[in-house]
């Protein structure tokens, strides 16, 4: 699927979201208005639709792990791709690794490390973000220092 029909249908399924909620297909906007600063193009690493969900979901995080800070994403800086696993005949699914830092509501930086599957999406339409921000793995999920994700 090209860069461009994976955007079309980002835009179609965003727009069908009120209709596929109780599919559990929801899509929150929350940072429409994040500012990027990144010295260098990031390419998809730093494409709205990632940041977006990147949000969407870390709030759903502090709000549903006992014990995290309430605190939300208010910026995104020096975003960087810093492996691409392409696809190929033995490895399916292409991989970009992904860092930046991140500025929180409560006046701190901290480092995010994330994973951009492609063709992962829900129902494989579309592309898959896994990420770790550090401090906030409380259940190990992606190793000690988010070690996974890097």
């Amino acid at each position: 699927m090209t860069r461009f029909a994976k955007s079309a249908l980002a835009a179609l399924i965003s727009l069908c979201t009120p209709l596929a909620a109780p599919l559990g297909v929801t899509q929150a906007v929350q940072a429409a208005d994040l500012t990027i600063y990144s010295d260098e193009d990031s390419g998809v690493c730093g494409e709205a639709w990632v940041l977006n969900k990147i949000t969407s979901r870390f709030s759903y995080q502090v709000h549903h792990v006992p014990h995290l800070p309430n605190v939300q994403i208010t910026d995104f800086q020096r975003i960087h791709q810093h492996r691409y696993l392409p696809a190929n005949d033995s490895w399916p699914i292409g991989r970009r690794y992904c860092g930046a830092t991140v500025s929180l509501s409560d006046g701190r930086d901290r480092t995010i490390w994330y994973l951009i599957e492609e063709g992962q999406g829900f129902a494989s339409i579309g592309d898959n973000v896994e990420f770790c921000v550090s401090g906030f793995d409380r259940w190990m999920v992606y190793n000690g220092r988010c070690r996974v994700l890097r």
